[in-house]
């Protein structure tokens, strides 16, 4: 009779192993990193106007990686700074992002380089800006649209050793 559910027993485990992996209690809610963030000035001119946000900085591999995945929420003004060190290729995406980002792609020079708007939450597609940047910020989706805020604008921040 056990021989009967062996290939039972093989078919359900394997059909388990496929199923992709569901995040943990504690990566489905902010990281207790992001409720004591600590948050820096940033400012973007665009357009004759300054725009200022408080944003987190992302200047190591794991913060990095990690960026604002599994939060639900983000407030207005705040946003994520992430340092790749020097100008190179950058990829980007939004696996385990449950809000919908602005990215801006911004050389070392501070300028946007280019505008990724509203990508879309939990996709793995890559977003990049089609040419060597050192930085990318993210903000709440819409916020550059709403500002006006495109390829071109400077960004003042003290990684960028020009904040005013």
């Amino acid at each position: 009779m056990i021989r009967r559910f062996i290939p039972l027993a093989v078919l359900l485990l394997g059909l388990l192993a496929a199923l992709p992996p569901q995040p943990s209690a504690a990566q489905t809610r902010p990281p207790a990193a992001a409720a004591a963030a600590t948050f820096t000035e940033l400012a973007i001119e665009s357009g004759g106007k300054t725009h200022k946000f408080r944003v987190e900085v992302a200047a190591n591999d794991a913060d990095r990686q990690r960026g604002l995945m599994y939060r639900r929420e983000m407030a207005a003004d705040a946003g994520m700074i992430f340092d790749f060190g020097y100008e190179q290729p950058v990829s980007m995406w939004m696996a385990n992002t449950y809000i919908p980002l602005d990215m801006l792609f911004i050389g070392a020079d501070g300028k946007v380089a280019h505008v990724a708007a509203r990508t879309v939450p939990e996709s793995r597609a890559t977003v990049t800006a089609g040419k060597p940047v050192r930085y990318v910020l993210e903000l709440n989706g819409g916020t550059a649209e709403r500002l006006g805020i495109t390829a071109g604008a400077q960004v003042r921040h003290a990684l960028l050793g020009n904040l005013r």
